[in-house]
């Protein structure tokens, strides 16, 4: 029974995540943490852009998570592995298959395509305002089509 609540836990933290990363990506990052996550809508010179730092946070707070629960695996332990399991989807969603960080990435998916077509809108804008679209896995129907 444990173990259904340890999945239950990562999934909820999941859950979690892609909720507070499209608050976090709306009233913060395109809001007064705009100074950052602009240079993720301009374009990028090398591997690294300065917006990384945001997936550094959330990577050590799941370390800390990780760490602080690792020796009983409590709750900690399974949050922490819930957002590193989302870090490791918004790697391959975002950083690979949206933005081609890797080029090797490429699908037919309807999801898929969807979900980069909502992307694309929102990068659409290089302005603080005016952006649209602000969830990672999830995007409007009108994109789905």
């Amino acid at each position: 029974m444990q173990i259904l609540t340890n999945i239950a836990i990562i999934l909820g933290t999941i859950i979690v995540m892609e909720t507070l990363s499209w608050a976090m990506h709306k009233y913060l990052f395109h809001g007064p943490l705009w100074f950052i996550h602009k240079t993720h809508h301009q374009q990028r010179h090398g591997f690294f852009e300065l917006n990384d730092v945001f997936s550094l946070g959330f990577g050590a707070l799941a370390i800390w998570l990780l760490w602080a629960g690792h020796v009983n695996l409590n709750y900690k332990f399974w949050i922490g592995a819930g957002i590193s399991i989302y870090g490791i989807i918004y790697f391959i969603f975002h950083d690979w298959f949206i933005h081609n960080r890797l080029k090797a990435f490429k699908s037919e998916n309807k999801y898929l395509k969807g979900i980069r077509r909502a992307h694309k809108i929102h990068h659409k804008s290089t302005k603080k305002e005016d952006s649209e679209e602000f969830g990672l896995l999830m995007a409007s129907k009108k994109y789905f089509k």
